[in-house]
């Protein structure tokens, strides 16, 4: 959400690639960025919002760091969005713009095989050192050592070197073409040297971080507050792109490490804003004499976010799952329907894909372009992928659980997994057994219906719920066999993707691809989603890698909504214009203001 009118590159994927040095303001993937070089602001800000006062937001469970790099802990709420920065940002209404922040210039190579950043001159860290192209090379060095979360060497893994060419200029040399790298290097915080010292960067959490952003850190108690103060020296505050942002004094996050005690909390008049996921607590516990008066407003805001896919995640690494029988009929025993009548008050659609909500998901059987990618990998595919649409299954008439438990029966005894005097039993004796690691309380009234189903065809479920960091240690390392999570998905997926599905992520600890996928079709087809230079390809090669990943069966698919639901006190100016791809609570702490 940022731009310099002195921004001068504008490629058009899918158009052409080209290097130029004529003055233009931004980037975007695909199609015309929507902000010309001469606005003033975006379109969802109020460039007039009021600065002053105290905001006051909830953290769930812990913290123990303020380097959100690493593997090793839990990072403090607020951190990244407060006071890391970096050389581009993203609008929020289109689906991939990016706009200049502390860098204002970027060349792409004519051969695509390098880009060049410079340095913003006017771009200060908060102690008022310039920042340059060294800090830049600095920053994204230790972002892609083994010292920092294996996330970034996946997602920038075509960077081949890092050159400093003068003071403020940067050139990233790529390994090879790849149509977004050029654009997501924008994405690459900047920090300070001072900050990391003489400490291995896998070991810095709690030195204060000295950053380029709009607020400080004041104080902490941890794992109880942290407290952020405007930074008075703030560089970017006159830019066009941060105009009617970042317009509260001070910004304190108060840990709780129970949802339900929270919200009381927020009641109670704790802290001042609250975005709920829980279905029950929107029904049935945002009410009371303050919502009814007007001091609590209760909202749902509309967004067209990528909702990707959430779902209980099957660990593939264990044995017990390696059958894709088998995955297929814990899935059976999911009654999603009468979940969403009984507990969610039917505020949920079922996920059918892992790009649900948008463009990107599968649908039908598979054709045209889609269809012939798909074949180049034929003799490695289900024969059922071509010939039958994927679904969940379902219990809405005709279906019945009682069919669907029917048919997961057979899967597992195709399997070779038999009921013997009521436990679910292999031909080595050994009972069908696994245990479901919860981080939220609350998620136990979902899965105890769910253990029920499970129970009648003979597995035995248990669940615990652990504290944060616990869970945090246990999902890094795969020490699990199911875990509740999920895969965001952007508008335009790329990178992020390696990190996911990617088969060497697969045992790469600290990954995403916390199913243990490893399979050279997904492979094939996310290098293909990331070579493209063209919308329609992109969208061509995810929806085949959506087909493919739902016929994996690496997840029993939850739920999306396609609101976000928000609680907040009636103190707030808002703009007039929402996003269109937003978090709630990151558009609030940017973009709101005390009245």
């Amino acid at each position: 959400m940022q731009i310099l009118t002195s921004f001068t590159l504008v490629i058009f994927l899918g158009l052409s690639f080209v290097s130029t040095t004529e003055a233009v303001p931004s980037m975007a993937m695909g199609y015309t960025p929507k902000y010309n070089k001469d606005y003033k602001h975006f379109n969802y800000v109020n460039p007039d919002a009021k600065k002053g006062g105290q905001l006051s937001l909830s953290g769930f469970g812990t913290f123990d760091s303020f380097n959100p790099f690493v593997l090793k802990g839990i990072v403090a709420d607020g951190v990244n969005i407060l006071m890391f920065e970096s050389l581009t940002e993203k609008s929020l209404d289109e689906p991939f713009s990016v706009y200049g922040l502390l860098a204002d210039d970027i060349q792409l190579a004519a051969d695509k095989l390098s880009v060049t950043y410079r340095v913003n001159k006017k771009a200060r860290f908060s102690d008022g050192s310039e920042v340059t192209a060294e800090d830049v090379k600095y920053s994204v060095d230790q972002l892609l050592s083994d010292k920092a979360h294996p996330q970034y060497r996946f997602y920038y893994a075509d960077i081949k070197e890092i050159s400093v060419l003068d003071k403020y200029r940067v050139r990233f040399n790529f390994k090879k073409i790849n149509p977004e790298l050029h654009l997501i290097i924008g994405d690459l915080p900047v920090f300070s040297k001072k900050w990391v010292g003489d400490t291995s960067f896998d070991k810095l959490t709690e030195a204060m971080p000295l950053t380029t952003g709009p607020y400080l850190l004041e104080s902490y108690d941890l794992g109880k507050t942290v407290v952020y103060k405007r930074n008075p020296g703030y560089w970017a505050k006159d830019l066009a792109v941060r105009k009617g942002m970042y317009n509260y004094d001070k910004i304190i996050y108060k840990y709780y490490k129970d949802q339900t005690v929270a919200l009381e909390a927020f009641k109670a008049g704790e802290f001042d804003f609250f975005a709920e996921n829980h279905s029950k607590r929107w029904a049935r516990d945002h009410n009371g004499p303050k919502y009814e008066s007007g001091e609590i407003i209760k909202q749902t805001l509309t967004h067209k976010n990528n909702a990707g896919m959430q779902g209980f995640i099957l660990n593939t690494r264990r044995e017990l799952f390696k059958d894709k029988r088998v995955r297929r009929a814990i899935t059976n025993a999911m009654d999603f329907e009468w979940s969403n009548s009984h507990l969610f008050y039917n505020q949920y659609t079922r996920c059918e894909s892992f790009f649900s909500n948008s463009e990107l998901a599968a649908t039908g059987l598979p054709e045209g372009d889609e269809l012939k990618l798909l074949n180049q990998f034929k003799d490695r595919l289900p024969a059922e992928l071509f010939t039958t649409e994927w679904s969940a299954p379902t219990t809405k008439k005709p279906s019945s659980l009682r069919n669907n438990l029917r048919t997961a029966k057979h899967l597992l005894e195709q399997a070779g997994w038999t009921v013997k005097e009521g436990k679910l039993t292999n031909a080595k004796g050994q009972v069908f057994s696994f245990e479901v690691l919860l981080i939220q309380k609350g998620f136990e009234r979902i899965i105890a219906p769910f253990a029920r189903n499970l129970k009648r065809l003979g597995i035995e479920v248990t669940y615990r719920t652990v504290d944060a960091s616990l869970y945090q240690r246990r999902v890094d390392g795969f020490d699990f066999d199911m875990v509740v999570s999920s895969f965001p998905a952007s508008q335009s997926p790329g990178n992020e993707l390696f990190s996911m599905f990617y088969s060497e992520a697969a045992d790469k600890k600290g990954s995403r691809n916390l199913p243990g996928i490893n399979d050279p079709v997904v492979d094939a087809l996310i290098e293909k989603i990331v070579s493209s230079e063209n919308r329609k390809d992109l969208v061509t090669a995810t929806q085949a890698l959506d087909r493919v990943l739902l016929f994996g069966e690496y997840m029993v698919p939850n739920w999306y909504i396609n609101i976000h639901r928000v609680a907040y006190r009636n103190q707030f100016g808002i703009p007039n214009n929402l996003p269109l791809y937003y978090d709630p609570e990151s558009w609030m702490i940017k973009s709101w203001w005390l009245k």
